[in-house]
């Protein structure tokens, strides 16, 4: 298997605050994963420095065969390959759907709008709003905005999608639509990384799981070994929390 992400010994303190501690993970083309854990933890911070949104400050990030660091030169480029959908949609109000999905495949990769409005409303049809293009976020429900928000970052074809806790935001009867389209993109084969408690969700996508504490990668199983049989005490408290 090709590894596409690569942590080692990877530190992020916030101040005096340790938010990572020597974490260590790796990751191949198509791998799902799975991250929870108590709030807190650290899985939020770590897959925002996956994509440089938050720096660290020892050890090694390697995306796609470059590393990341305050160094790195093409880190637009980098970026462009991996995507991200938040807990907010952040989708900008007074563009439309569509505009909004247009707008970084417009400007970031040159592309002309005819085959930038034609990616996104391929996209749009993948996660089934098509029928919304033309509707500003205001008016669409948050599964809607959400799945907007997936499109648009499928616009960038990324080879990498990491999700941060994206149904924390929504109400219950709206999660199953947006789970719904993040199974089909795992189908497709996308690579994900997706800190969630949605561990419905988590046994039928992931290949691996991942339990998070205190800065800590405290376990990584094979899915079913980590719901059936998990090796920390403290991966059995939380499982035996949440399940």
């Amino acid at each position: 298997m090709n590894k596409i992400i690569e942590l080692k010994n990877v530190n992020k303190w916030f101040d005096k605050f340790q938010a990572l501690k020597e974490v260590n993970l790796e990751v191949n083309q198509q791998e799902k994963i799975v991250i929870c854990g108590p709030s807190g933890s650290g899985k939020s911070t770590l897959i925002r420095c996956i994509n440089r949104l938050e720096e660290h400050q020892e050890g090694e990030i390697i995306v796609d065969g470059k590393e990341i660091s305050e160094n790195t030169k093409d880190i637009e480029k980098i970026r462009a390959e991996v995507g991200m959908v938040f807990q907010q949609f952040n989708l900008f109000p007074h563009l439309s759907i569509l505009d909004n999905c247009t707008l970084a495949p417009i400007w970031v990769k040159k592309m002309p709008k005819k085959q930038a409005e034609e990616l996104a409303m391929n996209n749009l049809k993948r996660v089934q709003i098509a029928d919304q293009a033309k509707k500003f976020p205001g008016q669409l429900s948050g599964g809607q905005q959400q799945r907007s928000a997936l499109a648009r970052a499928l616009c960038m074809e990324p080879k990498i999608m990491l999700f941060d806790e994206p149904t924390s935001a929504l109400d219950p009867e709206m999660i199953k639509e947006v789970l719904d389209s993040m199974v089909d993109l795992a189908k497709a084969g996308m690579t994900m990384i997706v800190v969630t408690h949605e561990m419905g969700f988590a046994k039928e996508v992931a290949d691996n799981m991942i339990f998070m504490d205190e800065g800590r990668i405290v376990e990584k199983a094979k899915t079913k070994d980590f719901f059936d049989n998990p090796k920390s005490d403290r991966t059995k408290l939380f499982l035996s929390q949440i399940l």
